[in-house]
């Protein structure tokens, strides 16, 4: 498989949720969904923004938020299906990545899995059955 060269989401880990959420809303990002605690969602023009609490997405990428190299920030490409996640990390892997976190179930309803860049960046593989893929390949966010 050849992992797409797409970039879906980039999703920054924030101290305070509502609060980092009332910054990009004063900028004039479009929320998308609901207002919660531990994530929020903003469209944009080619992606999206999500805010995510430290805890949450040092938690859902297998480490430790206090540990040194905290996962902050997360670089995400949404694929057609399960079985594609699983693939692009596989090749991720075979192409230098290091594999973070295998593929799993998600609280959130879908499934995906985390692996590092030669550099340490990671990225994650998902696959959301809530946000379908447009023509373009990017997900459409409700």
């Amino acid at each position: 498989m050849v992992v797409p060269a797409r970039l879906s989401v980039v999703t920054l880990g924030v101290a305070d949720v509502p609060r980092a959420r009332a910054f990009y809303e004063a900028l004039g990002w479009p929320l998308s969904g609901e207002r919660e605690d531990r994530v929020a969602f903003f469209r944009n023009a080619g992606s999206a923004l999500a805010l995510y609490a430290l805890e949450g997405i040092a938690e859902e990428a297998g480490q430790e938020p206090a540990a040194p190299g905290t996962i902050r920030m997360t670089l995400a490409m949404n694929l057609e299906s399960r079985e594609a996640v699983g693939a692009a990390l596989t090749a991720a892997v075979a192409a230098g990545g290091t594999l973070l976190q295998p593929a799993q179930d998600r609280f959130w309803g879908g499934y995906s899995g985390y692996f590092a860049d030669p550099d340490g960046h990671a990225w994650e593989v998902a696959f959301n059955p809530f946000w379908p893929l447009g023509d373009d390949g990017l997900p459409v966010l409700p």
